[in-house]
């Protein structure tokens, strides 16, 4: 329903101020609060201004818009005139006029709810105010209307210096409020100096926390090195004696002394273990553990190994097991010693923990030159829930074997620590009366841990996709490799932010699969880094996260997000969304005007191009030279440099030469301007042919003719 209030003819100066009046006093019959019906009386009186100097005159009309509950008042003013030019501009703020038109325009948008301008060259503009009636304001019906309309025409228009006065006043009114809200703005900028101050206060104290705690951090490994390197010789004393009093080298014992002696013996090993295991954790804590790679072959470390634990073995209900080795592991280079005593750990804690059953040492050679070193067993398991609990420091399961065979609780978190070292992990696979797998992933030569990602990750295959997987975890970056093989996509894996900008460079990837947090550091200026490059932004990027939360990594120009950990089909379906199999190619737009760049690209992203964009001739020429497009859609009309020449200056430099120009205008050429933009460029289109575009750059790209990989 729409029930019309009053309307206004618009022939001279005089109607105009009149239009303003009654827009103020149909404002105050609806029970519009003082400030709206300034807002609605000065949008109307803007908009029939420009409808009396531009088109020399029009119609107002007010009426009532709907019939429920929010109702609206709506003002609509038409006119015969000539049409508004150039009206996106002028919507759009970028039109500069010296006669105000646009000016009002603008102005009375800002003031209402809701505004549309409908103008067609020739035959006159439609401009509709709308905003909605007071809330608490009850549903009007077609007689609350026509009172509405009837008290208007009983009411006198005022004169033209009372409505001068009338402004003035709201002039005052709105001045006042500015003085107001000035008052609170300067109160406001206090508080938040105040907070200010709180918040850098506040940084200091975290900053002397921090500070503290690295101190004490450091007192703790120093306190533990000494402490170890302290109780080492009395502890080597008292195992000493108690070898001699039990080898009989002074005298027989009592069966009683005899096993008193033995549980000092007992007392004193796990003793030596607890300080051995505390000194090797101070040593890496602090930095000074040296590791020392060597050459060795994996028959031969599993081969003493067997050897070393057979003595373990306290029962014949469970079996100690080594598999041959993999065939296809090569000679290693790392340090033997510590890969000896992560493995002598893993086993000497199956067998304590594997009551009947067996325990399996296993090994085999994974993709990029890693190896995995494994150790099953058929124990009591591990809750998942604790998984993460047993590799940290003093942490132990209860359970009536734990409570039995007793621990120091140090074994696996040194265990990951050391294998840390050597720039792989340590994971565990286990539940409940099940038995547990405890792996060792490292990479075959061992390498500092900024360079720790192995040159076979890097090396040029042809026919595959680079997709480099920046994570600091080596056994996250397994499940990538796993899920990528028999497809297009070739996984390079890097540890650091350090390493992945070198990567970038060095295998210019086709995806990147970011983790959100790298040895505690967040990854986000890395990728606000490379998105900001122009020659690095074509890359997608997409991000690992363990929350599906993808508004931050959206926002700041990822291109997917995946919820860890990433399923093959999950990763394969985002791969194939951000990467053309075929091999996406990159399109620079050079145009000056913003909405015919929008339309291209519009255009062909649809097409799965990615799209740079240049506002300027100078601008083109400068990304083209540093992006290397594969392909330019140039415009010929801009102000600053006609396209024509920037058509010849990257034909005549050596980066940019090769590079294929479509050139898209919307100018008229005649037979002579094509053939000699065709000599130079691969096509011209018009603008009115848009749709064609994609085409054309398929065909200009040969990507027509090119088939995915198998």
């Amino acid at each position: 329903m729409t029930g019309r209030i009053f309307s206004v003819a618009i022939r001279s100066e005089e109607d105009v101020v009149l239009a303003r009046q009654r827009a103020r006093q149909i404002a105050s019959l609806l029970e519009f609060e003082p400030q709206d019906r300034t807002r609605i009386a000065t949008a109307v009186s803007e908009v029939a201004r420009n409808a009396y100097r531009y088109a020399a005159g029009g119609r107002i009309e007010f009426q009532v818009t709907g019939r429920a509950v929010p109702q609206g008042l709506e003002i609509r003013v038409t006119d015969d005139g000539p049409g508004i030019p150039d009206l996106v501009s002028i919507l759009e703020g970028r039109y500069r006029s010296t006669t105000g038109l646009g000016l009002g325009l603008l102005g009375a948008r800002r003031l209402m709810d809701h505004f549309d301008v409908r103008t067609e060259p020739g035959h006159g503009t439609t401009v509709t105010l709308r905003k909605l009636l007071p809330r608490g304001r009850g549903a009007l019906g077609d007689a609350e209307v026509a009172a509405l309309g009837a008290a208007l025409a009983d009411a006198r228009p005022e004169s033209t210096v009372d409505e001068l006065q009338q402004q003035n006043q709201e002039l005052l009114r709105a001045l006042d409020e500015l003085s107001r809200r000035q008052e609170d703005l300067v109160a406001l900028n206090r508080e938040l100096e105040d907070t200010n101050r709180g918040v850098v206060a506040l940084y200091a104290e975290l900053d002397e926390r921090a500070d503290h705690l690295r101190r004490a951090d450091e007192l703790k490994s120093r306190f533990l090195s000494n402490m170890s390197h302290e109780f080492r010789t009395p502890v080597n004393s008292i195992q000493a004696l108690s070898r001699i009093l039990l080898d009989r080298l002074d005298g027989e014992l009592t069966s009683e002394q005899e096993r008193q002696v033995t549980f000092i013996r007992q007392a004193a090993d796990s003793l030596g273990e607890l300080v051995s295991d505390l000194l090797d954790l101070a040593k890496v804590e602090a930095g000074k553990t040296v590791v020392r790679p060597v050459e060795f072959d994996v028959g031969n470390l599993l081969g003493a190994l067997r050897g070393m634990l057979r003595p373990l073995l306290s029962t014949e209900s469970v079996s100690l097991v080594f598999d041959p080795p993999d065939e296809r592991i090569p000679v290693l280079h790392t340090d033997e010693a510590k890969v000896s005593q992560i493995l002598r750990n893993f086993v000497s804690n199956a067998l304590k923990f594997t009551e009947r059953g067996e325990v399996h040492v296993r090994s085999r050679a994974l993709a990029h030159g890693r190896v995995e070193f494994s150790v099953t067993d058929t124990g009591i398991g591990i809750a998942p829930e604790h998984h993460e609990l047993i590799f940290q420091e003093f942490s132990q399961v209860e359970s009536p074997v734990q409570r039995r065979v007793k621990g120091t609780g140090l074994g696996l978190p040194l265990c990951r620590k050391l294998a840390h070292l050597l720039g792989g992990d340590v994971t565990v696979e286990s539940a409940p009366h099940v038995g547990s797998t405890f792996r060792l992933v490292i990479p075959g030569s061992w390498a500092p841990l900024e360079t720790s990602a192995s040159s076979e990750s890097f090396r040029d295959e042809p026919g595959t996709l680079p997709v480099l997987v920046v994570d600091d975890q080596a056994e996250t970056a397994l499940p990538y490799e796993t899920h990528l093989a028999a497809t297009p996509y070739r996984v390079c894996h890097v540890r650091t932010l350090s390493g992945a900008r070198e990567a970038v460079a060095q295998i210019a990837p086709r995806a990147i699969v970011l983790d959100v947090l790298l040895d505690g550091k967040d990854a986000w200026p890395l990728l606000t880094e490379l998105k900001r490059s122009p020659e690095t932004a074509h890359i997608p990027i997409v991000l690992a996260t363990p929350v599906d939360d993808p508004g931050k990594a959206l926002a700041l120009g990822a291109d997917a997000c995946c919820v860890k950990p990433i399923t093959r089909a999950a990763l394969l379906h985002t791969l194939q969304r951000v990467v053309d199999p075929r091999g996406q190619r990159r399109v620079l737009i050079v145009d000056d005007e913003e909405i015919s760049r929008y339309l291209l690209r519009q255009t062909l992203t649809r097409s799965a191009h990615l799209v740079f964009e240049a506002a300027s001739g100078a601008d083109g020429l400068r990304v083209a030279s540093e992006a290397r497009p594969d392909l330019v859609c140039l415009d010929l009309s801009m102000p600053d440099m006609d396209g024509a020449e920037v058509l010849d200056r990257l034909k005549a430099e050596p980066a940019t030469r090769d590079i294929p120009v479509v050139v898209v205008t919307a100018q008229a050429l005649d037979a002579r301007l094509r053939a000699r933009l065709l000599e130079n460029a691969a096509g011209v289109l018009s603008k009115d042919q848009l749709s064609s575009l994609p085409r054309m750059v398929d065909a200009t790209l040969g990507i027509a003719s090119m088939e995915p990989r198998a």
